[in-house]
């Protein structure tokens, strides 16, 4: 009698215990990364915010900017540098186009202020809704649920959408009468 899959696997799945094996390491490299743009944002935002005067609403655009760019640059040259190499055409045809630097940055800030949008979001429906205005209740609907579900967003985001597979990226196909 032919075995049922479990309720926790597809066919042609692995099973999720692999899947986590196989996924640890990238989760590992995001966390660093996001870890150390998370020290260089709240270092800088108190300077700015401190030392060097700025108002608060600029100096945490700055320290935001500064942030993500140290994340981005952590994720490109660490924990999905071997996505960022073109990958080799196949067959000997056009090769998939590899979005530029320039484009994998924007796409991150995108994903990043959207994770961001969620932390406020998270923070107004506790605040202005639910009614738990303490200081308690801010830090743990904005500092903890929000950032627990945006972090998940960013992951999410920069793997799928910043630092897809080249396998992911459609193969521009050019036929002979396009061509001449």
């Amino acid at each position: 009698m032919p075995r049922s899959p479990t309720r926790h696997s597809t066919p042609g799945r692995p099973p999720p215990a692999r899947r986590l094996r196989v996924l640890a390491p990238e989760l590992l490299g995001f966390a660093v990364a996001g870890s150390l743009a998370y020290a260089a944002d709240l270092a800088l935002f108190v300077w700015l915010r401190g030392p060097a005067g700025l108002d608060p609403f600029t100096a945490k655009s700055l320290s935001f900017l500064a942030g993500c760019t140290i994340a981005y640059t952590g994720n490109a040259v660490g924990t999905y540098r071997a996505r960022t190499r073109p990958a080799p055409p196949p067959y000997g045809g056009p090769g998939p186009r590899t979005p530029t630097p320039l484009r994998r940055y924007t796409l991150f800030l995108a994903v990043s202020l959207a994770g961001a949008l969620v932390q406020l979001a998270c923070l107004g429906l506790s605040h202005h809704v639910l009614g738990l205005t303490s200081a308690t209740a801010d830090t743990v609907s904005g500092a903890g649920v929000g950032m627990a579900l945006a972090t998940c967003l960013r992951f999410w985001g920069t793997r799928t959408l910043v630092f897809r597979h080249a396998s992911d990226i459609p193969v521009q196909m050019v036929s002979k009468a396009d061509e001449g």
